[in-house]
């Protein structure tokens, strides 16, 4: 197997320096920060990092393969791309750049309901292949008509968000004005413009980022107050039972929710019968006084291995990160700043760098260990994460 490094960027960290240096200030804030003091966006990182795997030398040597089969897909390897909204507003077609990245590397792409391609443009890019994440229409004839377009373009994996409930206290997006509608502060235009690529290419394509699935459900002709407006009448972020148990009537595909942090929930979704949780605290963006993802990973494990299909998100930047996840329990892994930081780095060829960096570093962790399949990576773990007793615990 044969990897194309870019020498000048030959890690995601590398790629996050030079997507800082590109990106205006507004844009970068919005996809580095969590919210408050960006504790849980650091302390993520960190404590997938403190986990370690042994090495077994003096042994036959096996080949190592970095497939892993999920809901009936075999992918080249054990990560994805995970939604991310307002894509465009970092880097212009950002979405199409990584659906396509997702489609030339076999990887799971998973769309937002609020990012800046739409359901269809998506279905032609990855050939139907993609997750679509959904934020919860109030609205039952809007909610279904989105659901259908999902499934009617391929789609047949559903991710129900749980953890929005509110929107994330983020002070660097309040004070660079970003909200619907966004303040169009002097510093920000000057700073925008001091980025020329983004700044032409943003101009290339209409200035503003357009919300392409929502489209048909707006009035034509809204300015940005009206555009705000609209999102918060549209959306309610609270997830409840009925919700899913709604959703489940109409989806005919698998279903998925991303932001578990309990095994409470953990057992709630086991009792209704769900086929999948993505362990996630939205990449630190909306509770900095809660713990790491890594850490509730093995409640969470405790209450669902066996039964369903377990996978993990937020804080992963490396190849390495996602071994030690996946050594910890979790069967596949999803990541979003890591890809985003590709693209803001080096446009159009961003997300194939980011695949390229990431499949090589899991298969170096693999090949160093000796573990020739993704699924016993487990058996190489010496020190495992923190793991927290959380308010609620289940017994198994």
């Amino acid at each position: 197997m044969s990897f194309d490094i870019n020498v000048k960027y030959p890690s995601v960290e590398y790629l996050r320096r030079r997507a800082k240096q590109r990106m205006p200030r507004f844009s970068y804030d919005y996809l580095s920060e969590g919210c408050n003091e960006d504790i849980n966006v650091h302390k993520n990182t960190a404590e997938i990092r403190e986990v370690e795997v042994l090495s077994k030398y003096m042994t036959d040597y096996r080949e190592s393969s970095t497939k892993k089969e999920l809901f009936g897909e075999v992918y080249d390897a054990p990560f994805g791309i995970s939604a991310v909204g307002l894509q465009g507003l970092m880097w212009p077609n950002c979405s199409e750049i990584l659906a396509k990245t997702a489609k030339d590397h076999n990887l799971p792409f998973m769309l937002s309901t609020v990012t800046t391609m739409s359901i269809e443009e998506c279905a032609k890019i990855t050939d139907g292949r993609f997750w679509f994440q959904l934020y919860y229409p109030k609205d039952d004839e809007y909610r279904k008509d989105i659901l259908k377009r999902a499934w009617d373009n391929g789609c047949r994996v559903l991710c129900l968000l749980a953890d929005v409930p509110t929107f994330g206290y983020r002070p660097r997006d309040i004070y660079n004005g970003f909200g619907m509608p966004p303040a169009m502060y002097f510093r920000n235009i000057l700073n925008a413009a001091t980025k020329p690529t983004w700044a032409i290419e943003t101009l290339q394509n209409g200035v503003l980022p357009r919300f392409k699935t929502l489209e048909k459900y707006m009035n034509k002709g809204m300015d940005l107050r009206q555009l705000g407006i609209f999102m918060d009448d549209f959306f309610d972020g609270k997830l409840t039972v009925d919700r899913i148990k709604g959703i489940q009537d109409i989806w005919p595909g698998k279903i998925v929710i991303k932001g578990m942090a309990s095994p409470e929930d953990a057992q709630t979704a086991l009792d209704l019968n769900l086929d999948g949780v993505i362990v996630s605290n939205h990449g630190g963006r909306q509770l900095d006084a809660g713990p790491s993802s890594i850490a509730t990973l093995k409640p969470i494990l405790d209450v669902l291995k066996g039964k369903m299909t377990v996978m993990m998100d937020s804080g992963m930047r490396s190849g390495p990160d996602i071994a030690n996840c996946i050594a910890s329990g979790a069967e596949f892994c999803f990541l979003g700043r890591a890809w985003m930081y590709g693209v803001g780095a080096l446009g159009k060829k961003g997300g194939d760098q980011v695949a390229q960096i990431l499949k090589r570093e899991f298969l170096q962790v693999m090949q160093q260990l000796n573990c020739d399949k993704v699924e016993n990576l487990p058996e190489f773990l010496i020190k495992p994460a923190k793991s927290i007793e959380l308010p609620g615990k289940v017994q198994k």
